[in-house]
C-alpha cells in the first residue's frame, strides 16, 4: 500500500466586506460586523440553518476584482483578501480574531441568478466562492484579521448526488429523514426535490433508502420491503385506506423518529 501524505498550510488575510441577506426578494445588506453562531449560521440571515452545509458564503476579493464584479453581487457574506487561491479550498478552516471559525465545505455553484455578471458561467467556475458552516461562535468585523488552514476537514463532494450518498450512510437505524430534510442537509436549492426520486432509484440496491420518507411522512415506492425494514428497526408504520380505491397508504408519524443531527458538519 502506498501512503498518501496530506500537507497542511497556513496563511493570514483580512476581512474587506461583510453582508447579510435578511429577507427574500431584498438585496444584500452591508454590515460593519456580523455575529456567527454555531449550530445556526449568521444571526439575522435567511440562510441560517443548523443542518445546512451552506450557512455562509465566502469569496476572495481578488477573484471578483479580476472578473470586474462588485462586492455583494455574488450574494456573498464575507469578502476576504490576502489569501492565495491554492489555500482557499474546501476542507480548510477559517478562524477569526474573536475565536469564531468556519469550516469551508464546497464551492458555490454558478447559477442563472448571476449569469448577467459574466460572459459565461463557465468563466466563474470555482471562483463563485466557497460555502461554509460555522463551527465556533463569535463576531466578525470589517478590517479584522483571518487565518486559513488547509486540509483540516475532508472536503464535501462537489456533486450533490455524492453528498446524498454520504448522508445515507449516516442515518442511524431507527431514524428517518424526509425529502425536505435531504434538500437542506445536502445543501441544494428547493428545486432539487424533483431529483430525489432519481437519486433513490440509483441508490436503492446498496444504500438504506428505506429510512427515507416523502415530505408528508409517506413510505416511498423506491424502497423494497420498506414497511418491514422500518418495523424491524422499531419504527411504527401506520396506514389509511383510500375510500375510492380501497388501497392502503402507509405512513410514519415522522416527527417521532426524525434524525436531526445539528452537529453533522461540525466535526
Amino acid at each position: 500500500m502506498v501512503a498518501i501524505k496530506i500537507f497542511m498550510s497556513s496563511e493570514y488575510g483580512s476581512i474587506l466586506h461583510l453582508f447579510t441577506k435578511q429577507k427574500q426578494g431584498v438585496g444584500m445588506v452591508e454590515c460593519k460586523r456580523i455575529n456567527l453562531k454555531v449550530g445556526h449560521g449568521i444571526e439575522g440571515d435567511i440562510n441560517a440553518n443548523p443542518i445546512s452545509p451552506r450557512q455562509v458564503l465566502v469569496i476572495r476579493y481578488e477573484d471578483i476584482t479580476k472578473l470586474k464584479i462588485q462586492p455583494s453581487e455574488l450574494r456573498e457574506n464575507i469578502a476576504i483578501a490576502g489569501i492565495q487561491p491554492e489555500n482557499f479550498i474546501p476542507g480548510s478552516l477559517l478562524t477569526f480574531e474573536s475565536g469564531a471559525a468556519i469550516r469551508l465545505t464546497f464551492h458555490c455553484e454558478p447559477c442563472k441568478r448571476i449569469a448577467h455578471l459574466v460572459k459565461s458561467l463557465k468563466s466563474i467556475q470555482g471562483k463563485r466562492g466557497i460555502l461554509g458552516v460555522v463551527i465556533q461562535s463569535g463576531t466578525l468585523e470589517v478590517g479584522g484579521k483571518i487565518q486559513i488552514q488547509t486540509n483540516i476537514f475532508p472536503a464535501l463532494p462537489e456533486n450533490p448526488y455524492e453528498r446524498f450518498l454520504e448522508l445515507l450512510t449516516k442515518i442511524p437505524s431507527g431514524k428517518v429523514v424526509t425529502y425536505k430534510q435531504i434538500i437542506q442537509v445536502i445543501g441544494v436549492d428547493n428545486s432539487y426535490i424533483r431529483a430525489i426520486p432519481t437519486y433513490l432509484k440509483k441508490a436503492a440496491i446498496e444504500y438504506p433508502i428505506h429510512r427515507i420518507l416523502d415530505s408528508q411522512g409517506n413510505l416511498i415506492k423506491y424502497a423494497f420491503n420498506q414497511k418491514e425494514k422500518l418495523e424491524s428497526e422499531g419504527i411504527e408504520v401506520l396506514y389509511k385506506t383510500d375510500l375510492s380505491s380501497k388501497i392502503k397508504r402507509y405512513f410514519v408519524i415522522y416527527k417521532n423518529y426524525l434524525w436531526h443531527n445539528t452537529s453533522i458538519y461540525l466535526k
